[in-house]
């Protein structure tokens, strides 16, 4: 198998992190590091309470939808604000089948570290995220940071709403989906098991039959 890591690199540059010494071995005796990370930074999981009241929380996501086949739905090179439509998936249309994992590459994360990347992101249109539901999609990854524009609360909320009220799994902020070289690829996207949180980063990979 090749494996092909999805993952931002996690450090002082990315928004909403801060890594710090603890410990030293020139004084304690070992290595030790202070992680605080934001639940949304880099390449993350949301959960349904991210947005929904009640909804479920990090550490009850069921593994077996985090962890499968994916489909690669080639949709780059995206452009700055570009409105994903149901229109786009037409090439793929026969594979948006309950339960499905879909990877959407835009190449959005080449803009990484960029103003561009957070407020000129591709987002899903709400007829989109419509059509996810009533394919009973069963997992969503993307390369922005967010599945919709973060700088207008009505339409972050709206899609995110939609897609968890109807079971989706949001994995954003992924990276590298253009190394990827066949159309099915094994995913893993395990989330930390935050009790009670609204989402949390991952280390996603995938997997490529050699």
């Amino acid at each position: 198998m090749r494996i092909i890591d999805l993952t931002l690199p996690i450090n002082n540059d990315m928004p909403g992190v801060d890594v710090s010494p603890a410990k030293r071995i020139a004084t304690h005796g070992w290595n030790a590091t202070t992680l605080t990370l934001y639940s949304h930074c880099g390449t993350h999981m949301d959960a349904p309470c991210h947005f929904l009241d009640g909804g479920r929380t990090i550490d009850q996501q069921d593994l077996s939808v985090v962890v499968g086949l994916a489909v690669v739905v080639d949709l780059s090179p995206a452009t700055p604000k570009q409105l994903l439509t149901v229109d786009d998936f037409a090439s793929v249309a026969n594979q948006v089948t309950p339960g499905c994992r879909l990877l959407l590459r835009t190449d959005w994360h080449k803009r990484y570290g960029t103003t561009e990347y957070r407020n000129g992101l591709p987002r899903i249109s709400i007829e989109l995220a419509r059509w996810f539901v009533e394919r009973q999609v069963g997992l969503i990854g993307v390369e922005p940071p967010s599945v919709a524009d973060v700088n207008n609360i009505d339409e972050v909320t709206e899609v995110h709403q939609t897609l968890f009220r109807g079971g989706v799994v949001i994995l954003e902020g992924l990276a590298n989906l253009d190394q990827l070289t066949q159309g099915i690829v094994q995913l893993v996207a395990l989330p930390l098991k935050v009790v009670g949180g609204d989402g949390t980063p991952v280390r996603a990979i995938a997997m490529e039959e050699t």
